[in-house]
């Protein structure tokens, strides 16, 4: 059936009548777009509400390929294809996925920088795998950019930076600091170490990065002399002034405190003077005793700091691996021998604690002063082949061959090797600062 053109009555019908036929059309064209664009904004707004990460500007989107369904074994195995550059306020760093990349080298090793402790020197303490430098952290929802040491040191610039916090905390400041003397010439920098505090200096940046002794934050009986029996420390859970005193005039604060807390499931804490010896003290459990403690540590903040001179952070907790079962390896000896991350896509073992992250998220919220957290608990959480474990050392002497034939024993499953982890919690504190 072939399409004959319109008879010349038929178009003078249309013509002469056409103004109320087409205005209708019109509004008929502009309500279907109305209803379309409410329905996609609809779409959008449902998405964005159940998901971590809000969608901001389309402009910032890489370019995707057709998407499919992904299994765990991707998310672990292949880059993300869709993803935003880094927002503090829109990308949630906690969800992502380990990547592995071989010809991603570290901007040090525990042989070219001499800034390290030997705990964390793991391959000069002779372990033997090295794939556990080569995981980069993807965030699932937007791009992490890498550690730009001369970033860093441009934003550090004539300020202080300052870590505080316990061994872990100490850990991260290793890391930054061989990171960023990477590119500065040895007689352009100086370095002092101390029981307590210990300075960094980029002398041609005029810049400091320190690092600040305090495990629990606020004062302890085993804040130096440190007791080895969990059993008779006791922490003054309502006086921080001893060590903040030190934290005064620093431009950039990075706190830290977890893993001391965690010596039993209650503590003995303290109000008032540790004169009259043990006597007056309490014992709490341990959250309790946590949340008391964070509590005295953000009044001083909220008291003393000045947010417009001074940029606070806090790192959450370090989760450790001392229980195999965690990852489905109930004849496993901790993270002895372990060579890969965990691969599942939601994992939370038993040596990160939600009540004390809880505690944090908390007290945190209810503050005045701002204050940035760098959430590294879940992202390290998969990291069971990052420990230190046999190639460390205790009480001042590396392992015995004795010592490393019994990794149930003596395996170090707390610390991390450097470089290792630490190196992508700094990345992620740089992104924010």
């Amino acid at each position: 059936m072939s399409l004959a053109s319109p008879s010349p009555s038929a178009t003078m019908k249309i013509t002469s009548r056409g103004k109320l036929p087409l205005s209708i059309v019109a509004v008929v064209v502009c309500s279907l777009a109305f209803v379309a664009l409410l329905y996609n904004t609809e779409r959008i707004s449902s998405i964005s509400s159940t998901s971590i990460f809000k969608f901001k500007s389309c402009s910032k989107r890489r370019s995707s390929t057709k998407s499919k369904e992904k299994t765990s074994e991707d998310y672990f195995n292949t880059a993300a294809d869709d993803r935003f550059e880094f927002d503090p306020e829109e990308c949630s760093i906690m969800h992502g996925k380990w990547v592995f990349n071989k010809s991603f080298k570290p901007l040090y090793t525990d042989r070219s920088c001499p800034f390290l402790d030997r705990q964390v020197s793991c391959v000069k303490n002779g372990r033997p795998d090295s794939d556990y430098r080569h995981w980069e952290w993807q965030p699932d929802d937007c791009t992490l950019p890498r550690f730009n040491p001369e970033v860093a040191l441009k934003k550090l610039r004539g300020k202080r930076l300052m870590f505080v916090g316990d061994s872990l905390q100490r850990g991260q400041w290793e890391s930054f600091i061989c990171m960023v003397s990477s590119i500065i010439p040895e007689h352009k920098r100086f370095y002092r170490f101390g029981r307590v505090h210990s300075v960094f200096k980029a002398k041609e940046y005029d810049a400091k990065i320190e690092f600040y002794w305090a495990p629990f934050l606020i004062e302890s009986n085993t804040d130096l002399q440190i007791i080895a029996d969990p059993k008779k420390r006791i922490m003054k859970v309502d006086s921080v002034a001893k060590h903040a005193k030190n934290w005064e005039d620093v431009d950039i604060l990075v706190f830290n405190t977890y893993v001391w807390w965690m010596s039993g499931l209650r503590l003995k804490v303290l109000w008032g003077s540790f004169a009259n010896g043990e006597e007056g003290y309490e014992v709490l459990d341990t959250p309790i005793a946590y949340k008391l403690g964070l509590r005295t540590w953000a009044n001083w903040v909220d008291s003393t700091i000045n947010p417009n001179k001074t940029r606070v952070f806090f790192t959450t907790m370090s989760p450790t691996h001392t229980r195999s079962e965690d990852w489905d390896k109930p004849n496993g000896t901790k993270c002895y021998n372990e060579t890969r991350p965990i691969k599942k896509k939601k994992f939370w073992g038993s040596g990160a604690d939600k009540r004390m992250m809880s505690v944090v998220a908390n007290v945190v919220k209810r503050m005045k002063v701002p204050v940035t957290v760098i959430n590294v608990t879940q992202l390290s959480d998969y990291r069971i082949d990052g420990h230190a474990s046999v190639f460390t050392e205790t009480a001042g002497k590396l392992l015995t061959e004795e010592q490393k034939a019994d990794p149930i024993h003596h395996a170090d499953c707390i610390h991390w090797c450097l470089p290792g982890v630490p190196d992508t919690w700094n990345q992620i504190f740089l992104a924010h600062l």
